[in-house]
């Protein structure tokens, strides 16, 4: 095979595709009738997440370590961006009984 042109190009094409980084996602939890929505499977650094409340309660999500704690009065919405990879447990300081997981790949 003899090497053309645009051969160059596309490897270069190629590599740019491969080691571009990836666009992050938005999702959103709804807090509702005294439960946290179902969390997004796949959660990477540098997605975020919308918290709403579309409960008569105020809610909070506090991980376990403290290391977030988003406060939810009634109607409320926060975006929290994920900055680092790792296992979270949480509940809603209010209603102990509301807990959750998150689960951020890097």
């Amino acid at each position: 095979m003899r090497p053309t042109k645009l051969m160059p190009l596309a490897a270069l094409t190629l590599m740019l595709v491969l080691v571009s980084p990836a666009i992050a996602a938005d999702y959103t939890v709804v807090v509702d009738e005294m439960v946290f929505g179902e969390m997004p499977a796949e959660l990477y650094v540098g997605d975020t997440i919308t918290w709403r409340n579309d409960d008569m309660f105020r809610h909070s999500a506090t991980a376990d370590d403290q290391s977030f704690d988003v406060d939810l009065p009634v109607g409320a919405e926060s975006i929290m961006t994920l900055t680092v990879a790792g296992e979270w447990s949480f509940i809603c300081k209010f209603h102990p009984g509301m807990t959750g997981t998150l689960v951020v790949l890097p």
